[in-house]
């Protein structure tokens, strides 16, 4: 029960109704944008108009929401309302709300059993959010990258953003980003019959080892190997979470364990933090030393956090392969100043059983592995500060975006400030779609902000390993792609390949960015997206000897297949255990605001 004082520091009634508001208003809002529900409009309003959704158990809620572009709305909590037998009361309550909805859109019940779960997790951890931001003064602008992504609150656009089925509450205090508790990697060594290791050239196991561990606890695993008989270049070296080592790796493997396959050496010196990705790890001991990518067999958001065999053993060859195009053209290397850390060395350690078993549930092929990625802070000239693109959409506890301090301590108006962000984030990342058919998935994750003086100044990328994506259409550039990349990296055709920038960024983050500038500096939405689409525009005149890629991928267009997240989990995919991880679900289309806005519209 040491967790009793956390609970007692979080949970009060007024902090759970806060969360679970919140929580209900934002799966209004985009079950709404994912059609999931359709509710009547009662009243038309020019501020916001009113909203009935009649159930079939009865049950009605009322609301006001404001239309917003791409089809989106902005719900407004304090007018929803519950109505049941001939009564109406504030409605609060994000469980009810499910449960109310759930025969309406055809949601089973085992589905609806889960997902309860999952939005409980995601209530507890948003109570303790709250309470942390309500209990402490701090200027996020002056937080180091790894410290500032420990504030964020998860996923903008998945309702159920923080489920993590595994995690039992102390699970939670212990390893949840939000908790900002350093943690040390247990070590193993693994024998070389069963583990695959691969990295860039001029990298080899042994060095890369030895300096992420230190030469003392380099040798003192050697030796712990060698002192039961064991010949210590047989094997391999790899950290593993403590969680991962508890619930999967003793469990799943213990054969392998007992047949000193794997032999576990100990802990390593350097203390890590995780990112809000959870299997993602940067070293706060030795700041330029690798971040960390190790399984975490949790379900979170929409998949286990494990590591694809396939793709790990991949990932140096494709940082390899991305970081080629980018060696090779001046305007990403010379002009934009493009940052790519790469994945420069993998360690994939496949189970001896499930291997074989074809149809085997992803899960299980993805549970002991290692990805070593630069530091972003080795990349970094002086006066240089990294932010991932999703701190952007963050509010502290005195309800001031982070965006408007950033904004604010440049000495730049807001206007000039976003003209930096647009110039800084859109153009190397056109510059891969247009001439070379490639995408990376630019989301508030990955997508890092690099800051001087507080004002975009370069763009940097990660997470090449899972998020590479290629085009299927034919393209003289990719026809020097190896072929085991082309078996890895989804293909794509022309408009999926631009779906990785239309949803990815635009929806699942500027989306979210052009409304919190909307309701905290009355910054109208269409002229965001004016900005956006002025940035396009720039460079493509910037280019025009590639105007057939320009319709080729046309990101200008009015509408495109609406993917969906909250629907995929719901009502197409639920909790299934299959072969392969679940994507986005494909539902209707949405009306592009790149498009709907026009050149006059400054």
């Amino acid at each position: 029960m040491n967790s009793t004082l956390s609970l007692h520091n979080a949970f009060h009634p007024e902090t759970w109704e806060t969360v679970s508001l919140n929580l209900l208003t934002k799966m209004i809002s985009e079950f709404m944008y994912e059609e999931i529900i359709t509710p009547e409009k009662i009243e038309t309003n020019d501020e916001a108009d009113s909203y009935q959704l009649a159930l079939q158990n009865g049950v009605a809620y009322t609301f006001r929401a404001k239309k917003r572009l791409f089809d989106s709305y902005r719900v407004f909590p304090e007018t929803i309302r519950r109505h049941q037998d001939g009564s109406s009361a504030k409605a609060v309550n994000p469980i009810q709300f499910l449960l109310d909805l759930r025969s309406t859109i055809g949601m089973t019940s085992m589905t609806a059993g889960h997902l309860i779960r999952e939005y409980n997790q995601t209530l507890i951890a948003d109570a303790h959010i709250l309470e942390k931001k309500h209990n402490r003064d701090v200027d996020l602008t002056e937080l180091d990258y790894a410290e500032l992504e420990g504030e964020m609150e998860g996923h903008p656009w998945i309702t159920y953003n923080k489920g993590r089925i595994g995690f039992g509450y102390d699970d939670y205090l212990a390893y949840a980003p939000e908790q900002k508790k350093p943690v040390q990697f247990a070590w193993v060594a693994v024998h070389k019959e069963r583990a695959e290791f691969h990295a860039v050239p001029n990298i080899n196991h042994d060095e890369l080892v030895r300096g992420e561990l230190g030469d003392e606890t380099y040798l003192r695993f050697k030796q712990t190997l060698s002192g039961q008989g064991l010949n210590a270049g047989d094997y391999y070296l790899l950290p593993v979470h403590e969680w991962q080592w508890n619930n999967y790796i003793v469990p799943f493997f213990a054969e392998e364990l007992a047949r000193k396959y794997i032999i576990p050496l100990g802990k390593g010196e350097d203390w890590y933090l995780p990112q809000q990705s959870i299997r993602t790890f940067v070293n706060t001991s030795h700041k330029n030393k690798h971040h960390v990518k190790l399984p975490m067999s949790i379900l979170n958001t929409l998949v286990y956090r494990g590591l694809p065999g396939e793709r790990t053993v991949l990932a140096p060859k494709i940082t390899e392969y991305i970081k080629g195009i980018w060696e090779k053209d001046t305007f990403l290397r010379d002009e934009c100043r493009m940052i790519l850390p790469g994945e420069i060395a993998s360690l994939n350690v496949d189970h001896p059983y499930y291997e074989k078993l074809e149809g085997a549930p992803y899960q299980y092929l993805e549970m002991l592995g290692c990805i070593w990625r630069e530091s972003i802070y080795s990349c970094l000239d002086e006066g240089e500060k990294p932010i991932t693109l999703a701190s952007l959409l963050h509010i502290d506890g005195n309800g001031k975006p982070f965006v408007s301090a950033l904004a604010e301590k440049s000495g730049l108006d807001l206007e000039e400030w976003l003209n930096h962000l647009f110039d800084v984030v859109l153009p190397p990342l056109l510059h891969y779609l247009y001439r070379y058919g490639v995408v990376f998935s630019p989301h508030g994750q990955n997508t890092i902000l690099v800051l001087k003086d507080f004002v975009p100044h370069r763009l940097a990328m990660k997470d090449f390993v899972d998020d590479v994506n290629v085009s299927k259409h034919p393209l003289p550039e990719l026809a020097g792609l190896p072929g085991d990349l082309k078996k890895v990296l989804r293909s794509e055709p022309p408009e999926g390949l631009c779906q990785f920038i239309f949803t990815g960024l635009f929806i699942c983050h500027m989306r979210y960015l052009s409304n919190l500038l909307e309701i905290h500096h009355q910054y109208p939405e269409p002229a965001f997206w004016q900005k956006v689409r002025t940035s396009i525009l720039q460079y493509q005149e910037r280019f025009p000897e590639l105007k057939e890629r320009y319709q080729l991928f046309d990101l200008l267009k009015p509408r495109f297949t609406k993917l969906c997240l909250n629907r995929n989990r719901m009502l197409d995919y639920g909790y299934s255990d299959d072969d392969d991880r679940p994507h986005a679900s494909e539902y209707g289309q949405v009306n592009n605001a790149l498009a709907a806005v026009s050149l006059k519209q400054v």
